[in-house]
């Protein structure tokens, strides 16, 4: 008898979404580096598919330089100009600015001496909120908080529905659905 595993209703349609689904998507993300990498991402998602950003996110990593922060918060015209023409990310002049404008201010709160990871999960009160079990909120309070609080730091492009699908995305809200294996793992 073959048993049939649960997931999310998104991440169903193929293999490159299950195994995102089943590794990643969800997991808490404590290290500041990988909390800021997935909010470039996230960044760059917003209006677009998650599929589309994750089959281009190696040619992200390549681009912005494995998301050196410190790097990035250097670039000027010639870097915008380098990234608006590479085929291998979404040319969002946008987006590409905006998470120009992130790193400095993300760069700016290690110099003060601000943790970027303490800071996100200070919101939560260190642990991970559940999520109703649905899957299909788009923003939640906790999220409508940080994306104020991001702002308030000077990062852009980091909408209430941005930083919420960020927030699933690290693990911050267990957003699994209900009867997801994926819950049931995180919450024990």
């Amino acid at each position: 008898m073959t048993s049939t595993i649960h997931r999310c209703r998104w991440a169903e349609s193929d293999a490159r979404m299950q195994a995102y689904h089943d590794e990643e998507w969800g997991v808490p993300v404590r290290d500041s580096r990988a909390l800021w990498e997935k909010l470039v991402l996230d960044t760059f998602q917003a209006g677009l598919s998650w599929r589309t950003i994750l089959n281009k996110r190696d040619a992200f990593r390549s681009a912005f330089e494995g998301f050196d922060h410190r790097r990035i918060a250097g670039y000027g015209p010639a870097e915008l100009e380098r990234l608006m023409a590479d085929a291998g990310i979404v040319r969002s002049r946008a987006k590409i600015q905006a998470t120009i404008r992130n790193a400095r201010a993300f760069l700016a709160m290690e110099e003060r001496g601000e943790d970027f990871s303490t800071f996100v999960w200070s919101h939560v009160g260190g642990q991970p909120l559940p999520g109703d079990g649905t899957g299909s909120a788009a923003r939640s309070p906790v999220g409508d908080a940080l994306s104020a609080a991001l702002k308030k730091r000077g990062f852009g492009f980091v909408g209430p529905v941005v930083v919420h699908a960020w927030l699933q995305a690290v693990g911050v809200i267990d957003d699994h659905e209900t009867g997801c294996f994926r819950r049931a793992a995180l919450v024990s």
